[in-house]
């Protein structure tokens, strides 16, 4: 529900959304093709069920609208919703299938009672265009059953628990498919059947099942006979500074060294660094601007973290001048108080991650990027280019250093002069100039990725070629002769050595 709610939020703002008769359906990928994430109600109407292969359920309906699933998109806003809904509760944390857990103990009288803070709760949630099905209930696991299962608006006390989750389906209690499935071949398809049989015979049958699929134990925690404390993740730390002005001014310049200071203060005293900075400026015509900075790795010096800011103060429009601004680090990350060395030598690694901050400062963060290294047998596929300021560089596979360090993209075809049975060809030609082979070494085989390239696709020999004016090449051969999967082989220059 959460999924496509917040997809047809999202795209009215592009373009006009299906209407409510249309099925409609959010795919993501899966191991043999894309699979039903989200649905909305038309779709659910038709039978369809989340996890089905979408070529399958096209193929029963020809109508049906497919759009690909915004995954990140939606486990964001899970994650910003967990921090928004303590308005009710100092405790709150996620639960499975986009649901929420709130540990409400001693809050419900600030809000008129638990009824009232369930209307409170709908109502909040729906003013964000979103549809909420809430419980309350003694033990988080009854209270997740009740909101998914129940009535959607059910308050539970606690000497009723075992009377309101009979009639329940034991998947419920949060079980894994398979589980389910095995629980309904015993007729086992209720909570109340599935608490009346001994408990001796169903625990042998169980016992080899982590906590997390054992129904027992799950029916156990949602019956409050077994712990099931809530782990709530911690609130957001902000660090911001301010500085209000008594008359309006137009450059912020002067005031930026005090800003970073106080803001260095104390993030030094949480033992932080940022990783993310924004100054805005508040206009005295009720508007206002931002400007941000990010950094390679985490960092509080004081003067690298204002030099990030020279040159880019220059494009804020203060209009008619400001009278307050605030310096924020949006993104900080543990950076423990280290002594410096005592023969004063500097750290290798804060001198690069400095000169990738003023680089994209002065160019712009899309300009400067690193490689990173992936697990492919294709050499095209190992590397690939991001942005340096996200994460940390890593060391390259050990089989990069007999490889050159310039490939070309896409290899270039040869033409092939004269050819032998075994090993590279003696001469070559490659735009229009031809090469006679004097040493090589390999082959190197290399098998297609059959889990990711298509049937059909043919295998490479590289071999390392030095010519007869000292240049060194990367060749391969696609293909053998008589492997079925093409015609001649053909060659290509893939790299070029220093």
């Amino acid at each position: 529900m959460l999924t496509m709610e917040r997809w047809r939020r999202v795209i009215a703002q592009y373009r006009s959304v299906p209407g409510d008769d249309v099925a409609v359906v959010l795919s993501r990928d899966g191991s043999h093709g894309p699979v039903v994430h989200g649905l909305s109600a038309a779709a659910q109407a038709r039978g369809i069920e989340a996890g089905a292969r979408v070529v399958d359920v096209q193929a029963i309906h020809p109508d049906l609208h497919v759009e690909p699933a915004d995954l990140e998109g939606d486990e964001a806003l899970i994650q910003r919703l967990v921090h928004w809904a303590r308005r009710w509760c100092p405790w709150t944390a996620r639960d499975v299938d986009h649901g929420l857990l709130l540990d409400v103990t001693g809050c419900t009288h600030l809000f008129g009672g638990e009824a009232a803070m369930l209307r409170d709760i709908r109502a909040r949630f729906a003013l964000q265009g979103l549809t909420a099905r809430v419980a309350m209930a003694p033990t988080p696991g009854a209270a997740q059953a009740l909101a998914r299962f129940g009535s959607g608006a059910q308050i539970c006390g606690r000497e009723d628990v075992a009377t309101a989750l009979a009639p329940l389906p034991v998947a419920a209690l949060r079980l894994d498919a398979q589980t389910t499935r095995l629980l309904d071949r015993l007729g086992l398809k209720t909570i109340g059947a599935l608490s009346d049989l001994p408990r001796a015979a169903l625990m042998r049958r169980f016992a080899s099942l982590k906590p997390d699929r054992n129904p027992l134990i799950l029916l156990d925690k949602a019956l409050g006979t077994a712990p099931d404390p809530l782990n709530a993740p911690p609130d957001h730390r902000h660090f911001m500074t301010r500085s209000r002005l008594a008359e309006p001014v137009i450059d912020p310049a002067p005031h930026l060294p005090t800003l970073v200071e106080d803001l260095c203060t104390l993030l030094a005293r949480a033992e932080l660094g940022a990783r993310r900075l924004r100054l805005t400026i508040y206009r005295i015509d009720g508007d206002w601007r931002a400007l941000g900075v990010a950094t390679a790795r985490a960092s509080r010096d004081p003067t690298h973290l204002r030099r990030l800011f020279d040159g880019k103060l220059e494009n804020i429009d203060s209009g008619f001048g400001f009278d307050l601004l605030t310096l924020e680090a949006t993104d900080s990350e543990p950076l423990p108080l280290i002594q410096d060395h005592l023969d004063g030598k500097r750290d290798p690694s804060a001198d690069v991650a400095g000169l990738l901050d003023r680089l994209a400062a002065k160019l712009g963060a899309d300009k400067v990027s690193w490689p990173d290294w992936q697990e492919s047998h294709r050499p095209e596929r190992v590397e690939r280019r991001v942005d340096a300021l996200q994460g940390t560089p890593t060391a390259a596979p050990t089989l990069l250093r007999d490889r050159p360090l310039r490939l070309l993209t896409p290899p270039e075809e040869v033409r092939v002069i004269y050819a032998v049975p075994e090993g590279p060809p003696s001469q070559f030609n490659w735009r229009r100039v031809t090469y006679k082979t004097m040493r090589h070494a390999g082959p190197e085989r290399i098998a297609p990725e059959w889990w990711r390239d298509r049937p059909g696709t043919r295998l490479r020999d590289y071999y390392k070629v030095e010519v007869e004016g000292g240049q060194r090449f990367w060749l391969y051969r696609e293909g053998v002769i008589h492997d079925g999967r093409g015609a001649e082989p053909r060659w290509f220059l893939h790299g070029l050595f220093a």
